[in-house]
Order: C-alpha cells, then sequence, then structure tokens
C-alpha cells in the first residue's frame, strides 16, 4: 500500500521522490483512515453517497447513540485496515463546545497504529 503523506496543515507533501509516500507501513491506513473520516458525505460530486455521513449520523440531536457506530464502520471499511484493537475504541462528547472526538487504535495489514479524530 502506498499513501502520499501530509503535511501537518493537511497538505500533500512533494519535493522528496519516494521519501514523500508511506508504503507498506502502519501509517499509511491510519492516515487514509483520518482522511475519510474528514471527507463528508455529499461534498464529491461525483458520488454524492461517499463520505461519512455526519448530518443526521453523527452531528444534531440524539445522535449519541448513531455517532459512535458511524465512525467505527467508517473505519473499519477503509482499505488496509482489519479491525480496531480491542477495548481501544474511546469517544468524548463535550455538550459544552459541541465537540466529538474519538481515537482508537487500528489493526492494519502491516502492524498496529494510532488514530485520533
Amino acid at each position: 500500500m502506498r499513501v502520499r503523506q501530509l503535511t501537518s496543515a493537511g497538505d500533500m507533501r512533494f519535493g522528496h521522490q519516494q521519501y514523500d509516500f508511506y508504503r507498506d507501513i502502519p501509517e499509511a491506513p491510519a492516515q487514509c483512515v483520518q482522511t475519510r473520516l474528514m471527507f463528508w458525505q455529499g461534498e464529491w460530486y461525483l458520488d454524492l453517497t461517499d463520505g461519512t455521513p455526519y448530518q443526521g449520523g453523527v452531528l444534531g440531536t440524539n445522535t449519541e447513540l448513531t455517532a459512535d457506530s458511524v465512525i467505527r464502520d467508517r473505519i473499519l471499511n477503509t482499505r488496509g485496515v482489519t479491525g480496531i484493537a480491542e477495548g481501544s475504541y474511546n469517544s468524548q462528547l463535550d455538550r459544552a463546545t459541541r465537540r466529538l472526538s474519538a481515537a482508537c487504535t487500528v489493526d492494519t495489514a502491516f502492524g498496529l497504529a494510532e488514530v485520533t479524530i
């Protein structure tokens, strides 16, 4: 699996030839998970059904029961991810700031990797 690295600002990294890529290491699928979770459903004009269904599934009222399952499903359906390490998924909902954060350890075809969203 070969994935172009992203900078801390979220831009693609260029200028270092093959050093700009993750190749067959756990960070490759982990970065794909983070990228997929940033991608909102309906954002891509060629396939409006693709993306994370934040509106109605994660955001809004009465979504406490569905938010974790939506995020976990998106993680598990990422190429290169074979599972989520037992007991590693943790999410925190801060009602004051209306922010949901989650972290987990994903089991990939190349080993374990930490993912934080």
